[in-house]
């Protein structure tokens, strides 16, 4: 497969894990989340160990899409479990946390990932498809353990008393009125100017997050790096710069309560910064070096957008509304490595894509003041207090 063909199985993936995202999260909320995400966690390994029977591009495009189809709902499902489960204040913590661990595993899989791509002939198997064998069995053990010990909801926590559950029920969704038909409360959360503009923000991000993570590995090559242990382990670096910035944020919102459309606007002007300082330079080390730092910038600031989410929506329509956001993230997931890959076959070099990046993130930060104005308008006849604290609506 050429860059193209690559870039375009990547990104197919997200077209049905989009399509998917709204009513997956809808029936998590309906079934609950140990029956949903255990579910999740199965057939998505499953999928990922078939991928060994790849014969051809075809093929690779069609397990691609099942994939997608079978992880559909597992991040908005988290995102709306927190909103169950974390006060407001706590929330963008939490968020950081479930990103941290897709970042270290960033950073790990890369280098066991070449590792065993040196298992060739193993068992008469090429090493690609004992990576995925051996990807695809921890996935699918760890879902039957989440259908095990996963609780629902603290009510169903076997370590919290009922009174526990309930203050922590309180806290965490307040008070909630009747519960609308899914089909309205998806049109409510669909309606609302500050949810469809933070989409747009967000789906710019991921077309910088999912271009780099796909094609960091083609970026390290073309500096005469060939062992692909050594690919796996430069590449990780970059996961490195997403790892403090997943530190570093949320602890920055922490103690500057209210400001997350401003660091919004802050670390997305940081991510086009560092990307032209990586067209500028030459030296391979300063480039890897740079490109870490630029996704301190585009992944850090991911948990602000959810955090900002979830102050104004609770209970289905959180669960509608932030799958709406992922769907338009992910969308952004598919543009990303395809337009990255596109970059490589046109000018023949895979840091080319890197203007791709330097253009979704411009056009993202363009979309943060009318974000300010959205937030202000909806707080001003929607306070958003953290029912554990009696507090002033969060500023922006």
């Amino acid at each position: 497969m050429d860059a193209a063909a690559y870039g375009l199985g990547a990104g197919l993936f997200f077209l049905t894990y989009a399509a998917f995202e709204v009513p997956s999260n809808l029936i998590l909320h309906r079934i609950g989340a140990k029956v949903w995400i255990g579910r999740i966690a199965v057939t998505w390994g499953l999928i990922t160990m078939a991928m060994m029977f790849i014969s051809s591009p075809a093929i690779f495009y069609v397990l691609r899409l099942l994939l997608g189809a079978a992880e559909a709902g597992l991040y908005p499902g988290i995102m709306y479990l927190i909103t169950t489960w974390f006060v407001q204040k706590d929330r963008a913590k939490a968020v950081s946390f479930i990103l941290l661990a897709g970042s270290i595993a960033f950073i790990v899989a890369n280098p066991i990932g070449g590792a065993l791509m040196k298992m060739d002939g193993v068992g008469g198997l090429h090493g690609w498809q004992w990576l995925f064998v051996l990807e695809g069995i921890p996935t699918v053990l760890l879902g039957i353990l989440i259908f095990l010990v996963l609780p629902n909801s603290p009510s169903r926590a076997r370590w919290l008393s009922d009174d526990e559950a309930s203050e922590l029920t309180r806290r965490a969704v307040g008070e909630e009125a009747h519960v609308e038909r899914p089909g309205a409360i998806v049109r409510s959360a669909m309606s609302k100017p500050f949810l469809l503009t933070i989409a747009a923000i967000y789906f710019m991000n991921q077309i910088a997050t999912y271009g780099v993570i796909f094609f960091v590995p083609s970026i390290v090559e073309a500096m005469d790096v060939t062992d692909s242990v050594m690919i796996g382990l430069i590449s990780a670096v970059v996961g490195i710069g997403a790892v403090i910035g997943l530190l570093v944020v949320p602890r920055v919102l922490a103690r500057n309560p209210g400001t997350e459309v401003r660091l919004i606007g802050y670390a997305t002007a940081g991510a086009i910064v560092m990307a032209l300082a990586f067209v500028a330079v030459d030296n391979g080390v300063a480039q890897m070096i740079i490109l870490s730092a630029t996704m301190l910038f585009i992944v850090g600031v991911q948990p602000l957008y959810w955090s900002t989410l979830m102050a104004r929506l609770g209970g289905v329509a959180a669960a509608a509304g932030l799958a709406f956001v992922n769907t338009i993230g992910l969308t952004g997931g598919f543009v990303g490595p395809y337009a990255f890959g596109l970059a490589e076959n046109a000018t023949g070099s895979p840091s080319a894509g890197l203007w791709v990046l330097i253009a979704a993130t411009t056009l993202g930060l363009l979309c943060v003041p009318l974000l300010k104005v959205l937030l202000a308008t909806h707080d001003a006849s929607h306070p958003v207090v953290d029912p554990d604290e009696d507090v002033a609506p969060v500023a922006v």
